[in-house]
């Protein structure tokens, strides 16, 4: 048996069990409006605190949904376990994705992630599907939950 197919047999063992718990992040005003700049959504609940505190239910300005998804991949850096003989990792997209609550500024936040399968997908791709559940500290409501489809590219012969 070669990396790809270790990989495959130890990622089998751990299918419906959480697999890694991230750091905590602080989402402030700075990151939001950075995110705004570069996205060019400057929508005011995201980056006008002061109305945002006056003319929503939010207390304040809140990030952009798409920026806290956008911190999933720094979440899966911190905690996704690395297989050896692993070349790289693909982005493979979404099969469900919701954003359940407002991340406020200045909240921290962090992902918890929970092996929904794994399968060979070709000699040198393992397709794993994750739950990623991005909780907020001192929140009930996670402020996302999503079924995170990647690509796990071994070496050739690997």
């Amino acid at each position: 048996m070669g990396a790809i197919d270790d990989a495959l047999s130890e990622l089998e063992t751990k299918i419906g069990t959480e697999i890694g718990v991230s750091r905590w992040i602080t989402v402030d005003q700075a990151m939001i409006d950075a995110f705004a700049e570069v996205t060019h959504d400057d929508q005011w609940i995201h980056v006008n605190p002061d109305r945002a505190r006056r003319e929503t239910p939010f207390g304040g300005s809140i990030a952009h949904g798409f920026l806290t998804l956008s911190l999933a991949s720094r979440f899966a850096h911190d905690c996704l376990p690395e297989p050896p003989g692993k070349r790289m990792g693909i982005n493979y997209g979404f099969d469900k994705l919701r954003f359940l609550a407002p991340v406020p500024a200045g909240a921290r936040i962090r992902g918890r992630f929970t092996l929904l399968s794994i399968r060979k997908r070709s000699d040198t791709q393992l397709l794993r599907t994750v739950r990623l559940i991005v909780e907020i500290e001192g929140q009930e409501t996670p402020a996302l939950v999503a079924d995170w489809l990647g690509l796990i590219v071994f070496a050739e012969n690997a």
